[in-house]
């Protein structure tokens, strides 16, 4: 529902910038609900577009699309993560139709060997989570109590993907890629909005080949990749050639990176004609750099993640729109046990 200075109105600009600033927290086929109030000056819109007064045509209209963008954006980073409630409630449902008719099998303890030294203490190159100044600042300094965060505190993983913690008021199950995805991503637009994405020059160059297809379309975007910090010509017919890299992705697959973005260049004709494009092209960054499904962390890395999301705007979902992380209350925990 929009209105402007106290008339409801159908907008398709008001309309377009409202799908904007929701594009990368709802996923595809779901909608806001928005109630959008705005007051200017009679001269700066026109009221007299359409017969019924429906539709409205305002004076400069790249400000107010920009205005309304950054509002809604701004008001959706301002607090801290929250669960789907929707999806906890489907979470609860599927115990409860999964859990008649199973019987435990008879209890065998575990041999001393195929018992765990320690969780999640594999050999493993350390995952890049370098925890923001805020993050450090606003971190109690209890960390063993699950209290002291509002995400508590990592006690498993589960299947190289999910972690779970333990909060103060039940347990949260996070997705990790999804969760990072989003981390990295924020990341990189606030660089941009700040001072430009910090970028690190490679010593040797990297010299990547594609198809002829690709080749093309990474060509046709060439300066949108050199926007978003990643520098890359081309070299002969289908070799490019990458010269400088976003300093926060300095351990991405570019090889990969490049041929998801050629993939969607070629799908939807050109990222020139999304809106966004930017930000568009910084989310696939982020999709393709952030720690994999699969990949074993260990307990001071999955806390670390938590503290991140903690202090990241939008860290519920992730650039698709998908939830991060579901919630169950102790209450909704006690009940599945028939405890309350």
């Amino acid at each position: 529902f929009a209105f402007v200075n106290g008339r409801p109105v159908r907008d398709k600009l008001i309309s377009g910038a409202i799908r904007g600033a929701y594009a990368d927290v709802l996923p595809p086929g779901r909608y806001p609900a928005v109630v959008l109030y705005i007051s200017c000056d009679a001269s700066r819109v026109d009221v007299n577009v359409h017969p019924a007064k429906t539709e409205v045509r305002f004076r400069d209209q790249g400000f107010v699309r920009g205005l309304i963008v950054s509002a809604i954006r701004q008001a959706l980073g301002a607090s801290r993560p929250v669960a789907d409630t929707t999806i906890s409630s489907a979470t609860l449902d599927s115990f409860r139709r999964e859990r008649s008719g199973f019987q435990p099998p008879p209890f065998r303890p575990a041999p001393d060997h195929a018992r765990p030294a320690h969780f999640a203490e594999a050999v493993q190159a350390g995952l890049d989570m370098h925890m923001p100044p805020s993050a450090r600042e606003a971190a109690p300094a209890d960390a063993e109590n699950p209290a002291a965060y509002p995400l508590g505190q990592a006690r498993a993983q589960l299947h190289g993907n999910y972690i779970v913690a333990q909060t103060q008021t039940g347990m949260i199950l996070v997705d990790q890629h999804a969760a990072h995805e989003r981390i990295v991503y924020e990341r990189l637009k606030a660089e941009q909005a700040a001072r430009g994405i910090i970028t690190q020059p490679l010593l040797v160059p990297q010299v990547i080949e594609v198809d002829v297809q690709a080749f093309a379309a990474i060509l046709s975007v060439q300066d949108v990749l050199g926007q978003a910090g990643l520098a890359v010509e081309g070299f002969g017919d289908t070799s490019l050639v990458i010269r400088e890299i976003p300093a926060a992705l300095s351990s991405a697959d570019w090889k990969e990176v490049l041929q998801a973005v050629a993939d969607e260049v070629t799908e939807l004709g050109t990222l020139q004609s999304l809106d966004g494009k930017m930000n568009h092209v910084l989310a696939t960054f982020a999709c393709h750099h952030s720690v994999r499904s699969g990949r074993t962390l260990r307990v001071d890395e999955m806390n670390a993640l938590l503290r991140q999301m903690e202090v990241t705007p939008n860290a519920g979902q992730c650039n698709h729109g998908r939830p991060t992380f579901i919630e169950l209350k102790m209450g909704d925990i006690e009940r599945l046990f028939g405890r309350s």
